[in-house]
């Protein structure tokens, strides 16, 4: 399998009061980046995600979200913190005792009083355990999504590497016939130009000068470069830096084939792949 390092995951999981949610994104980038915006009363899981994240992914900028909430479900029930209570209650009698005409405090206003109603809290350590199953789980979605954009690309790098292929096609059998008229060409003009030259002389110049605009070498090569191009696909795995190197290789022989094609035709079919490796290209930077 081949994945691209786009790709998105988000997840909650509710425990106790609280809902634990996490979020994971990715992007391409040229080594494995982590960026963490994490609630400060999860900054411990940062070790954690870190090591997950790091023992699954090789390459991408990944910016993972964590982030604790009251959880939305039901209505939670009210307990009243009974200490908390009792101190207010004394509290209300030193006052009333030290300034009788106070007015007590009402139902509400008790209840509103901070702490005194219990809140449920969650463990360090439920959260812990939490955490490292939800970011398990997140992990293997956004893999998974990697996982369905790398085969999107896969499949349109293929498509490219077809269409490359019946460009090939059509210039090798142009070649020799482009070669030879270019021979002539080069003769002629050779013997209007010198006319003391003799032919052995202009033979040997024409021939060595027809032998540098020959592209059957670069063609060849092109094809080469295409089978492994086909191969690394196959193969899966982290194929991003090895198909970059690839494209770079490409780029070279077509560029050659452009400088030293001496046909109209050729120099189209030279455009034409130029500009599918650069599409190529494009969708290489964004696999893993």
């Amino acid at each position: 399998m081949v994945f691209s390092m786009t790709g998105y995951a988000a997840l909650t999981h509710q425990i106790g009061g609280v809902a634990l949610h996490l979020e994971l994104r990715s992007v391409n980038s040229r080594y494995l980046d982590l960026a963490f915006r994490i609630n400060e009363e999860l900054r411990f899981a940062e070790p954690l995600m870190r090591e997950l994240i790091g023992a699954s992914l090789s390459r991408g900028k990944v910016e993972c979200r964590a982030s604790l909430q009251a959880a939305a479900q039901g209505t939670p029930e009210l307990a009243v913190n009974a200490e908390m209570l009792r101190r207010l209650a004394a509290a209300q009698a030193l006052v009333q005792a030290a300034l009788p005409a106070a007015a007590p405090l009402s139902t509400g206003e008790v209840l509103r009083w901070p702490g005194v109603l219990a809140e449920e809290t969650v463990s360090q350590e439920a959260l812990v355990e939490a955490m490292g199953k939800l970011g398990k789980q997140a992990i293997a979605e956004l893999r998974d999504s990697r996982q369905r954009e790398g085969a999107k690309l896969v499949e349109a790098l293929r498509e490219r590497v077809a269409l490359m292929r019946g460009k090939i096609a059509v210039a090798a059998p142009l070649v020799p016939a482009a070669v030879e008229e270019y021979r002539n060409r080069m003769t002629l003009r050779l013997r209007e130009a010198v006319a003391t030259l003799d032919e052995d002389r202009i033979r040997s110049e024409v021939t060595l000068f027809a032998q540098k605009v020959d592209v059957a070498e670069e063609l060849t090569r092109l094809n080469t470069h295409l089978d492994e191009v086909e191969r690394v696909l196959k193969a899966g795995g982290a194929v991003g830096k090895r198909l970059d190197f690839l494209m770079q290789e490409l780029n070279r022989e077509a560029n050659t084939l452009a400088s030293k094609a001496v046909s109209s035709e050729l120099t189209g079919i030279s455009v034409d792949l130029k500009v599918y490796i650069e599409q190529m290209r494009e969708q290489v930077q964004n696999l893993e």
